[in-house]
């Protein structure tokens, strides 16, 4: 499966479609658990996350993504109880290295200051 389409099921089946299932399709035997660990309780802490996707380049088997993550705050996130804020347009940045058609590493960085600034958490 071509990288950039492997990226695209992980972010609109898994992340915003809470497909969990693919999880252990999606990515790398030693990578699924990992995944889960962050995905699983992000999504309990924001079940109707949206994650945009506003550009995908891929170079082989490396794929940068630069999306846009909305959602509501309706369970616990990093110790803080459920706000009911909603958080809109959060920018991130993901760089995901993917092998036979799954996930084998990605890093990345998020505007955790602005998530936290739109849901009264942070100053």
């Amino acid at each position: 499966m071509d990288p950039k389409e492997v990226v695209r099921q992980v972010v609109e089946d898994v992340i915003t479609g809470g497909r969990l299932e693919l999880i252990d399709e999606l990515f790398m035997p030693d990578d699924a658990a990992g995944a889960r660990a962050w995905i699983e309780p992000f999504r309990s802490a924001f079940p109707d996350v949206e994650m945009e996707i506003v550009e995908l380049v891929a170079e082989g088997d490396r794929v940068a993504g630069r999306f846009k993550c909305s959602a509501t705050h309706l369970g616990e996130w990093r110790g803080h109880a459920p706000t009911q804020r909603r958080f809109e347009a959060i920018d991130e940045v993901y760089f995901f290295t993917v092998r036979d058609g799954r996930v084998a590493h990605m890093w990345g960085l998020e505007d955790t200051h602005e998530r936290e600034r739109q849901l009264g958490l942070g100053s």
